[in-house]
């Protein structure tokens, strides 16, 4: 069974949802800096549970929060360092935009992302962390936590082993008079009132050295986040909630959540759904610190199937290596083609169910849909002199539909794209205006093997078909006793300037035959 209705049949099974109540399912992102696409595995995997009930009738809501009311921590590398510096400590929403044209740090990032997210074909409900607070939404809890603060000191040491000194309290004040809320230290709580120093070094800041005295309540302070965690669960009435392995280990930050949750707020934590991390080229991702790529960046790369199968095809507890500028990309594309080419015949198997799930609204193509090797048409498209539609009607042996030309478009579209900014070396072609230097140091053996190759294109009527030529090139090595990679070798060099390349039978054939021979010609003379 797909990993997504596997989870949803247990959902059901806990909740026995009647209708009347929509089961709330919830994710979040902190939006300290660009959004790095390891993010989204969160997103894709709550938004297709969303999808899985909904096919079995259950009504469910899917809730995103961009939390905007942790502490700035870093500037990222990308922004100016000497601009930003001075807002370290304070909440993310009283950040000023990188761009005049958003109201705030947060927003900018956070609609980044929340588009992001709407291109890959979920729609959940957005709303910020600051105005659930100042909505009043939290009241209610902030003022339970502060009362049961020695049971939430030793839920830290007993689950986690963290030490809370007597003092301590699970509240952070909003400084008011530098602003800053990292800096701040809650002294005691009289009921309404929270009285506070901001005298700590935390998020690269420092405290100004104000006391003071105010309201926890209406977004004028937050729960530190294990505590936070917990509140949600509450606040939103979450029914569904997972997050990344390293949060979900025994003692880590979801499990002091839920013994919060149960202990100090009696609620039973949300049906949890620990999964494994989306990983660039097999590094966790780093948000603030500028290390991976951006969610919009390889969002752009890919049309929302493909991004979602790369998201989406690996058990949650497996971790999956998105590398943009190694072989990920063409891989992708043919398990797709794979995919695609067995829906038809194996409905109840697991792959055709992950076909469904990563094509947003289930618009799946129309059957017999011909789909070209994104390899092949990522070399197509780097010979101008080849008419596209032409060649790729000739690798399927039939003119091309209206949907083959529309995914033919959609996949000459990203495959230029992948090529100007990520594509290793190795997929980079440009057929050579002139014989390459490298091709004029040909062994006599492979001069020999060349000079075959020509005689027999010369007596063809028109230019071979691919499987053709790739015949005549294993019956030319068996009669030299050629190696392969000298004759393959001599080809590529002769028309690409490097020693490999795409299969060269079928390269070859989709060029112009008095071309090749004449190339040959310069390479054996």
């Amino acid at each position: 069974m797909f990993w997504a209705d596997r989870l949803a049949k247990e959902i059901i099974g806990r909740y026995q949802p009647s209708g009347a109540k929509p089961i709330v399912i919830r994710d979040e992102k902190t939006v300290s800096g660009r959004i790095h696409v390891g993010a989204m595995r969160g997103v894709l995997i709550h938004g297709t549970i969303s999808e899985a009930l909904a096919e079995q009738g259950i009504s469910n809501v899917f809730m995103y929060e961009l939390n905007d009311f942790d502490a700035f921590d870093t500037v990222p590398v990308y922004l100016d360092a000497e601009k930003f510096t001075p807002y370290l400590g304070k909440p993310l929403f009283a950040v000023p935009s990188p761009d005049a044209g958003t109201k705030s740090y947060a927003d900018y990032f956070g609609q980044e992302f929340a588009d992001v997210i709407k291109k890959t074909g979920y729609v959940p409900q957005f709303h910020s962390s600051i105005s659930a607070y100042r909505s009043g939404k939290y009241n209610d809890i902030i003022k339970k936590a502060l009362e049961n603060v020695g049971s939430i000191r030793t839920i830290y040491e007993e689950v986690s082993g963290g030490t809370r000194a007597e003092e301590w309290l699970p509240i952070m004040m909003i400084c008011e008079q530098c602003g800053k809320i990292a800096t701040t230290r809650a002294v005691s709580f009289d009921g309404n009132i929270v009285h506070y120093m901001c005298d700590q070094e935390a998020s690269g800041a420092k405290g100004c050295g104000f006391e003071g005295a105010g309201s926890p309540f209406d977004g004028k302070a937050k729960l530190p986040w294990k505590v936070e965690w917990a509140a949600k669960f509450s606040v939103f009435d979450v029914a569904v909630e997972g997050e990344g392995k390293d949060l979900s280990t025994k003692g880590g930050a979801r499990d002091v959540a839920n013994h919060i949750s149960r202990q100090v707020f009696k609620r039973e934590p949300p049906f949890d759904v620990p999964y494994e991390h989306f990983l660039i080229g097999g590094k966790k991702m780093s948000t603030s610190k500028g290390r991976g790529s951006s969610a919009r960046e390889i969002a752009n790369l890919m049309p929302p199937k493909i991004f979602r199968l790369a998201l989406l095809s690996k058990e949650i507890t497996q971790a999956f290596n998105f590398d943009p500028e190694g072989d990920t990309i063409p891989m992708l594309y043919d398990q797709y083609d794979k995919l695609a080419e067995g829906y038809q015949t194996i409905q109840d198997d697991d792959y055709a169910r992950l076909f469904e799930f990563v094509h947003p609204g289930r618009a799946l193509p129309p059957a017999g849909t011909f789909f070209p090797r994104f390899s092949q048409v990522a070399f197509l498209v780097q010979m101008p002199h080849l008419n596209l539609e032409r060649e790729v009607a000739t690798l399927k042996g039939g003119e091309l539909t209206s949907a083959d030309k529309q995914e033919l478009a959609e996949r000459a579209t990203y495959a230029k794209k992948w090529l100007a900014e990520y594509a290793p070396e190795k997929f980079v072609f440009t057929l050579q205006e002139t014989l390459p230097e490298a091709a004029k140091n040909l062994s006599e053996l492979q001069k020999k093997a060349l000079s075959e190759l020509q005689n027999y294109l010369k007596t063809s009527e028109k230019m071979p078909s691919g499987e053709e030529i790739q015949q005549k090139l294993h019956q030319i090595k068996e009669t030299l006793a050629i190696q392969p990679q000298d004759l393959f070798g001599a080809l590529y060099l002769s028309f690409l300037g490097k020693s490999y390349g795409p299969k060269i039978g079928w390269f070859l054939s989709v060029l112009d035959k008095e071309f090749v021979v004449k190339r040959l010609q310069e390479a054996i003379a």
